[in-house]
């Protein structure tokens, strides 16, 4: 089934209407009903009942999201809080290395008492704890420096405040946003297919599909970095989707309007 994306936000946030101060694009933009005056909506097209929400020149009609850049907006936000909710979960892993570092002692003595418990426990199961790749890999943090894992967490709160600031740009559509998404990402596909080499897991193969196809899909529908004709091709789209719906319901040719 294919969306309406148009109709469907228009559901959702209400419709953006315009009277523009060119008489013939009024004309064709307004409709006379029972009721009173209805406008045209520049997001969907129907007719709304009421004042216009702004007026002016049709040149300066606001460009008002429609169709394909719409969805891509909307597929844009779905980057924005996938970014914003793994920031805050880096976030929380940045405050326990800190809270680990700070007692070490205390975790290591609590550690060392569990396993002393479930040992015996273990050993019903035929399950060695003291070879256990998970319980030696929590001892080895033992080892670290409180130095280090202050780096660390230093380094986890950095990385979370880029994931957070690219699902801010990336919501509010900001075109630099797009850039640090594209460049921040595909600077850590090495590492997540040098991870895949170490151990295989569906998660980490989901992680990685999604970043290689959001860095794929952001560049190439944003023109980013020239692409599709860069900044200039992208701009023209964002204004004849907008302006689109005024000139063609008013019956005046897009090359002539812009002429």
């Amino acid at each position: 089934m294919k969306i309406d994306w148009d109709r469907r936000t228009c559901a959702r946030r209400g419709h953006i209407t315009y009277l523009p101060h060119e008489e013939h694009l009024r004309n064709k933009l307004r409709a006379g009903t029972a009721l009173g005056e209805a406008w045209r909506c520049l997001r969907c097209g129907d007719f709304v009942l009421g004042t216009p929400h702004g007026s002016g020149p049709a040149a300066d009609a606001p460009l008002v999201p429609r169709g394909k850049v719409l969805r891509d907006l909307f597929l844009l936000r779905f980057l924005a809080v996938e970014r914003a909710v793994r920031g805050v979960f880096i976030v929380l892993a940045a405050v326990g290395v800190w809270q680990f570092s700070n007692r070490k002692d205390s975790v290591r003595k609590f550690f060392d008492e569990y396993i002393a418990v479930l040992r015996p426990v273990a050993r019903h199961f035929n399950y060695d704890l003291d070879h256990s790749p998970v319980v030696g890999t929590i001892q080895k943090t033992f080892g670290y420096q409180h130095s280090t894992l202050m780096l660390v967490a230093g380094a986890l709160l950095a990385y979370a405040l880029i994931e957070i600031v690219e699902g801010v740009g990336l919501w509010r559509a900001k075109r630099w946003a797009e850039y640090l998404t594209v460049v921040a990402t595909a600077a850590f596909l090495p590492l997540e297919i040098y991870e895949l080499t170490e151990k295989v897991s569906w998660l980490k193969i989901a992680t990685l599909v999604i970043n290689v196809l959001a860095v794929l899909y952001i560049a190439l529908a944003k023109r980013l970095f020239g692409l599709r004709g860069g900044r200039k091709a992208f701009d023209e789209e964002r204004h004849s989707a907008s302006l689109m719906e005024v000139e063609t319901s008013a019956g005046v040719p897009v090359a002539a309007h812009h002429g």
